[in-house]
């Protein structure tokens, strides 16, 4: 299926590695204008240089922005005042004991993983509503449900996450506007990569045997049982 989305202006956040920088390359070959978000200039700067060598037509921009911050996340809403589809990606994820986990880890997750994704959704949905076209997307995590409990401060933002869309989507009745919540396992970005190696060097195993064990350990349920690569 063709899919064809020129003259339609995208906004992935937290799109400068991982799913999120997959989504802006998927998106850039559908014809859509796209945004790519991030915190530095520097990640920004290689992802914009990144995606046209996979899609050569891309037409694609970015603005540096931490949307955990209140501040930020209003610079990125006057660069790009106008969207069609939101990608609401930024996402952090630690291990911590529940029990050694402070008041101010808690809101750090929740002002990453939920209220960036609230700020932007309140700015971005009331224009889609008013043009009758628009879609906004939660990327959430299959811990959103399944529950990993030595990450339940980071399960508890991505539940969140799913009832923010759900409750977004009702409002959307009735209109071209589609609200959605995708919910991924664990794939490979540079942060999981690099907890892998450590794990392995500690235990004195190969990469591929740590990051297997892993799988199995905390995420039993996945189904193809490894760490996809995007």
């Amino acid at each position: 299926m063709k899919i064809d989305l020129s003259g339609k202006t995208a906004i992935v956040t937290g799109s400068t590695s991982g799913i999120g920088l997959a989504i802006a390359k998927g998106l850039a070959g559908t014809g859509a204008t796209v945004v790519v978000n991030g915190r530095s200039e520097a990640g920004v700067g290689a992802a914009i240089v990144s995606i046209p060598k996979g899609v050569p037509f891309a037409k694609v921009s970015g603005v540096a922005a931490d949307v955990s911050a209140a501040s930020d996340r209003a610079n990125l809403v006057e660069a790009v005042p106008s969207a069609d589809i939101l990608i609401n990606n930024p996402t952090i994820f630690e291990p911590n004991d529940f029990f050694d986990t402070s008041d101010e880890d808690w809101s750090r997750f929740f002002d990453t993983n939920v209220m960036s994704a609230a700020r932007l959704s309140r700015a971005y949905l009331k224009g889609m509503l008013e043009r009758n076209w628009g879609r906004i997307v939660f990327v959430s995590s299959e811990a959103d449900l399944n529950i990993p409990t030595e990450m339940i401060q980071y399960a508890a933002s991505k539940t969140a996450q799913l009832a923010m869309s759900r409750g977004l989507a009702e409002l959307t009745k009735g209109t071209a506007v589609t609200v959605d919540s995708m919910s991924p396992g664990p794939t490979l970005p540079e942060g999981i990569e690099t907890f892998v190696k450590e794990l392995a060097k500690q235990n004195g195993r190969l990469e591929e045997e740590a990051a297997a064990l892993l799988v199995k350990r905390h995420r039993s349920t996945q189904l193809i049982q490894r760490f996809p690569l995007v």
